[in-house]
């Protein structure tokens, strides 16, 4: 069964934001990488400006969820704006129900990445559905 959790988005505040978060509901991060941490593909560089901005982090709040988050910047910065930097992340149990909902939630939407295998090692896709909400789906089956 698929797990559901914010996933809040900022321009450049998201490790002061968590840190915040996290000073109030206690715990640990699950994990916090930084751009600069993601492999360099395809020969594109990255800009200088965002190394050192949050490419995710997840704290867990309970054993079922979780707030996450990330910057913003460049081209997906354009459409930023306080207050609605939020979507909505789903953990799919398996490769099937990571397909499967992305298909529906993502028809006569806009899909930002498809679903495939990313360098973190999760099966990975993101979309803005037909209503205007941000969705991101993953599949770890590393993952219990």
């Amino acid at each position: 069964m698929a797990t559901v959790n914010a996933y809040l988005t900022f321009n450049g505040n998201c490790e002061e934001v968590f840190l915040f978060y996290k000073s109030v509901f206690g715990g640990e991060f699950e994990y916090i990488g930084k751009f600069k941490d993601m492999p360099q593909e395809g020969g594109n560089k990255l800009d200088p400006t965002m190394a050192e901005r949050i490419m995710h982090v997840e704290l867990p709040i309970s054993k079922e969820t979780s707030l996450m988050g990330s910057d913003t910047g460049g081209e997906w910065a354009t459409h930023f704006k306080e207050g609605n930097n939020f979507g909505i992340s789903v953990n799919a149990a398996s490769k099937e129900e990571a397909d499967r909902l992305f298909g529906g939630l993502s028809a006569g939407g806009k899909v930002t990445m498809p679903m495939d295998k990313t360098f973190w090692g999760d099966y990975f896709g993101m979309w803005t559905d037909k209503f205007g909400i941000n969705w991101m789906i993953s599949f770890n089956e590393n993952q219990k």
